[in-house]
């Protein structure tokens, strides 16, 4: 590209391949260790694709159906002190990789349903998810805070599965700065249909809708199969900035693996719709920022 061509993101000033695991862990402590195992070998496929940032489903180690809080607290782990916290560190410094994954994460006598962020030079932080859905609430304590968090590559945010649901997460990840948002799920029961003619289900449109007016990229990791009576609905996907597909979107049913090649920091850059309409700027921040009331963190200019 010669110097003439050059614009805010060409050339790309964060480029990156990102890659979003689909896959299918099951609950029960004789199923942890082989689920921990596969995540240590789709993180290991991931990056001799390329990928450096690569997001695995909530509660990845583990399975999602615990019964009971005595099951929840059986597999649940100090972070970033535990065992599967430790080998993910581990690897990701070996192969010079970020990695996104759920955990059932423990601390004193609270259970929390987190989301890890770990890099190259080890443990950068953990979301702990603030929706909680259906039995979670039963089990895991919500958390408090949405953090974004510096790395190397950019300003990171993280969230959970029904988090998703509420357009405010995003909206404040973004307001404070997050240039790339990782979403880790368990995406299950939805009010009928669960897919539309095109075979998506809703949480990928409100993943696209929510990349698309936050101009952001999300990366959403979700799981397949059947737990417990529960089915999961696969549909992970990777969007632009824009917040279309950059991959596809994956099967309902099959475990997969998507990739996307991202400018980590292309969400910086002012996109303007109009000359007189950008989406930034138009928010009326006077009238609506009393009504969601979150205090936990200060804005950031992108």
């Amino acid at each position: 590209m010669t110097e003439t061509a050059r614009s805010a993101t060409h050339p790309a000033a964060s480029p990156l391949r990102v890659a979003a695991v689909q896959s299918n862990p099951q609950v029960g402590l004789v199923n942890k260790e082989a689920n921990v195992a596969a995540t240590l070998d789709q993180i290991n496929k991931c990056a001799s694709e390329g990928a450096r940032l690569i997001v695995l489903p909530e509660l990845a180690g583990t399975g999602y159906s615990f019964d009971t809080r005595e099951e929840a607290y059986a597999h649940a782990e100090p972070v970033p002190a535990g065992p599967t916290c430790t080998q993910w560190i581990e690897l990701a410094g070996r192969l010079d990789v970020y990695i996104v994954a759920g955990i059932a994460e423990i601390d004193g006598v609270h259970l929390y349903d987190s989301a890890v962020l770990i890099g190259p030079d080890g443990f950068i932080g953990a979301y702990r998810k603030t929706h909680l859905w259906n039995r979670e609430k039963l089990l895991f304590t919500p958390g408090s805070a949405y953090p974004v968090f510096e790395t190397r590559i950019g300003r990171i945010g993280l969230l959970i599965c029904w988090d998703i649901w509420f357009p405010e997460v995003p909206r404040i990840l973004t307001a404070q700065g997050a240039d790339l948002i990782c979403s880790v799920n368990n995406w299950v029961w939805t009010p009928p249909p669960l897919f539309d003619h095109a075979g998506n289900c809703m949480a990928g449109y409100l993943t696209m809708g929510a990349s698309h007016v936050n101009s952001v990229p999300i990366i959403a990791a979700n799981r397949v199969g059947e737990e417990r009576g529960g089915t999961f609905l696969g549909c992970s996907v990777i969007t632009g900035v824009n917040g279309w597909p950059s991959a596809g979107v994956a099967d309902a049913e099959k475990e997969e693996i998507l990739y996307a090649d991202v400018d980590v920091v292309a969400s910086r850059s002012a996109v303007v719709w109009s000359e007189l309409n950008d989406l930034p700027r138009d928010r009326r921040v006077d009238l609506y920022d009393p009504l969601l009331g979150y205090t936990g963190g200060r804005p950031k200019v992108r």
